[in-house]
């Protein structure tokens, strides 16, 4: 199993339309062969001390049988014209690929 965190930094004030663009990819996704998990997250609420909160930051958790699945979900037709709409509203993306430990 092949697990997947991308933290994305949106340009302020984008956060709304880019989760209403990936609310609409995800059935798409979650259909792939291969796809356990796949799903945005955004920083909770909390009276924590140590979390940092940011309005204008997405997580991306996803779950893969294997890194083909993995490589055939980055190609596929709809994520590619997913990323050409929301490619604007993106500043920076980090994407970590993690095995089980």
């Amino acid at each position: 199993m092949i697990h997947v965190i991308a933290q994305i930094q949106l340009v302020p004030d984008s956060r709304k339309k880019f989760l209403a663009e990936f609310n609409q990819v995800v059935p798409l996704v979650r259909a792939e062969a291969g796809c356990i998990e796949y799903a945005a997250a955004v920083d909770a609420t909390s009276d924590l001390e140590r979390q940092h909160r940011d309005p204008d930051r997405i997580i991306i958790i996803e779950k893969w049988e294997t890194l083909r699945h993995l490589q055939n979900h980055l190609t596929a037709p709809h994520m590619l014209d997913y990323r050409e709409r929301v490619g604007v509203m993106i500043q920076n993306a980090q994407l970590n690929i993690l095995d089980p430990a």
